[in-house]
Formats: C-alpha cells, structure tokens, sequence
C-alpha cells in the first residue's frame, strides 16, 4: 500500500470534511486515512490503481464533491 496527501481547496468546516470522506470512501482501492479541512491523506492499492488513474479519480471525486485538488502542494509519500 502507497500514501498520498491530496490538499483541497474549498473547505471550510466540519461538514466539508463529512464530504470529501464519503467522495474518497466509494474509490476502488482506494483507504481513506483522515480527512481535516483542507487535506485528506488516503492509502492505495498500486495493484489495483495507478498512480495516474488514483489523480484522476480523486480529481473527479473531489470536484463532484464541490471542492478542487490542489496539485501542485501534493506529496506522495
């Protein structure tokens, strides 16, 4: 399993957290570790997800959630 910190803009409150938790908790192969506002750190399969394919699923999960990835403060770890 890999980790990742996605920082998320668009967040204020503990209510945007609830969000953004139930937005990365339906993504294959994809473990939600803790969400706060502004961040989220997630664990991932490489079997099962790319690191390409995780972006892009994260990207489409944060945006319908309402919020947007802040790409160029990520770090994988």
């Amino acid at each position: 399993m890999q980790q990742t910190t996605i920082h998320i803009d668009g967040m204020s409150c503990g209510h945007c957290v609830g969000r953004v938790q139930k937005a990365l908790t339906g993504l294959e192969g994809v473990k939600v570790k803790n969400v706060s506002v502004g961040s989220a750190t997630v664990e991932y399969d490489e079997s099962r997800i790319s690191p390409a394919q995780l972006d892009a699923a994260i990207d489409a999960a944060i945006d319908a959630a309402g919020y947007t990835v802040r790409r160029a403060d990520a770090a994988r770890a």
